[in-house]
């Protein structure tokens, strides 16, 4: 089995580099290889010249966008060089810079995958933050609308993951194609990994255990963040609408419901800027069922 680590940056070349330390450490099982692809989004923190000497022995295949195309155009980059019969790969592990692997954590992903028999669509690791919590931001959801709440089943179905640690064959994203670049930040993994799992069953492996670095243990929200973080919000409300829809009837309430309910938070909340808080909310809603970009395919 030949695998991709899919690896998005920018600007973090310190987490970078323990990332691409954390894959080069890996306990391979028989019979896999792993070549790490690191996709920059047109970093400005020299990130190119701290991956040299990794270049230079060949332990990364390293990929500048030319641009910063948001994590979803990231993303759908480097697995587009994935994925692609031409590559040769059997599946892409992807994942962010600031995703910290256990040195098992691709072996559990790989005996489970063997374990199925080919009978999958994606596995998804176990995501922790740094005090040994579960990563508020990656906890996977199955059904749809229920976050998983307990990880110490060895294998357990999932409808919606993160891109924190995605073990996905290279033959699935030929099928079901690539995330939507046009997303730029947020849900663009939540709507790929639907997509696989309305035709495949998949799964969390409890073993395969990752460290999520991220700043915080915090997913954020329209209600409490500060102003400077909330222009980015317009995507999440405009994205969900693009995954939720596909669900049908039920799908469409929910995000009428989510934005009647999070413009209550907002009312509620000692935060300041309700109005630019609200207006967020519905424009983003609304711009979403407009919002109609199609799905690209590797090849």
């Amino acid at each position: 089995m030949k695998v991709a680590a899919v690896v998005v940056t920018y600007n973090r070349r310190a987490l970078l580099v323990r990332c691409i330390e954390r894959l080069r450490a890996q306990k391979l099982p028989v019979g896999v290889s792993l070549d790490v692809l690191v996709v920059d989004n047109a970093s400005t923190d020299d990130t190119m010249y701290a991956l040299v000497p990794f270049i230079e022995d060949g332990a990364v295949l390293y990929y500048n966008t030319g641009s910063n195309l948001g994590g979803a155009g990231g993303f759908a980059f480097g697995m587009r060089q994935a994925a692609s019969s031409a590559a040769g790969y059997d599946c892409l592990w992807i994942m962010d810079d600031d995703c910290l692997p256990d040195a098992d954590a691709l072996d559990a992903l790989v005996q489970a995958a063997r374990n199925l028999e080919g009978q999958w669509g994606f596995l998804s690791s176990v995501v922790r933050w740094k005090d040994g919590s579960p990563c508020e931001m990656n906890i996977q959801r199955h059904p749809l609308f229920s976050s998983i709440d307990d990880f110490g089943a060895a294998l357990q179905p999932c409808t919606l993951a993160s891109f924190v640690s995605l073990f996905v064959p290279a033959a699935v994203v030929r099928e079901v194609g690539l995330p939507h670049a046009e997303f730029f930040i947020w849900s663009d993994d939540w709507e790929f990994t639907r997509r696989v799992s309305r035709k495949y069953p998949c799964y969390v492996v409890g073993e395969s255990r990752v460290l999520h670095a991220s700043a915080t243990n915090n997913p954020g929200n329209i209600y409490t963040d500060p102003p400077e973080r909330l222009d980015r919000y317009a995507y999440i409300y405009r994205n969900d609408v693009v995954l939720y829809r596909e669900e049908g009837l039920r799908g469409v309430a929910f995000v009428w419901v989510r934005a009647a309910y999070h413009t209550l938070r907002v009312l509620l909340s000692d935060m300041g800027e309700k109005r630019r808080r609200i207006g967020l909310i519905w424009r983003g809603t609304r711009d979403g069922f407009s919002f109609r970009p199609e799905i690209e395919y590797p090849e």
